[in-house]
């Protein structure tokens, strides 16, 4: 199992192993949020659900290593491959034609997607599981006082700030060229494609990275478009 962590194909496969466990959790998060779209009321209950009931709490904890797996092996690749292009990296080398920006880029992409998530975290995760575990039925926001499972209160609150909303569409587009390579890089490096399956997984990843970037960019500007209507247009 060493070669897992000490070779180069080991660190690619935790990578490719780590990427697809966080591709599944966006697409339950991207359907957990366009359920607040339709009901609000849904969206609080599946916000109590998760909130600092044990088994959520125990996700959490695991999806954070995974996180943290997954970067910590994409800076060590990165690393890796900088040393071994030695004075190559300083030199100014056009793209090759089989080579997509997003490939080139995926690091640059993933720290720019991290960044947006400690953004995301401090807004939402901090004021609603972390206040729940340090036993606080009620936290500020807004400078009014609300329940931290309220999650609907925090979607309004927050998708209502023109910067903020800004800001998360920023991280859709860079999240969507790091899924969408990044979904058929790891079936490649799992040894799940070949010549045929390579640009089918293409299409796929980019029909996935499609799916839940616009999910999540609809739930935010839908409460965005929202909060200047203050109940009179019908949304």
């Amino acid at each position: 199992m060493c070669w897992l962590f000490n070779s180069s194909i080991g660190k690619k496969v935790i990578m490719s192993v780590s990427g697809i466990v966080l591709l599944l959790f966006l697409l339950f998060h991207v359907s957990m949020n366009v359920a607040a779209v339709f009901s609000e009321e849904a969206y609080n209950t599946i916000c109590a659900l998760l909130g600092a009931n044990w088994y959520a709490v125990a996700a959490t904890i695991g999806l954070g290593a995974i996180v943290f797996l997954h970067f910590l092996y994409a800076a060590m690749l990165t690393l890796q491959n900088r040393k071994a292009r030695g004075n190559d990296h300083y030199a100014v080398n056009s793209r090759p034609k089989h080579v997509s920006w997003a490939s080139q880029n995926m690091f640059v992409l993933g720290v720019i997607v991290i960044g947006f998530m400690l953004l995301h975290f401090a807004q939402f995760w901090y004021k609603m599981m972390f206040t729940e575990l340090m036993g606080h039925h009620t936290v500020e926001l807004g400078g009014n006082m609300t329940s931290p499972q309220a999650g609907a209160e925090f979607i309004n609150y927050y998708f209502s700030q023109t910067w903020v909303v800004v800001a998360y569409l920023i991280w859709y587009v860079a999240l969507w060229f790091h899924l969408s390579h990044g979904f058929w890089s790891a079936f490649q490096t799992l040894g799940w494609s070949n010549t045929v399956w390579l640009n089918r997984w293409k299409v796929i990843g980019q029909i996935v990275a499609t799916l839940i970037c616009l999910g999540f960019a609809f739930v935010t500007v839908y409460f965005y478009a929202k909060s200047f209507c203050n109940g009179g247009c019908g949304i």
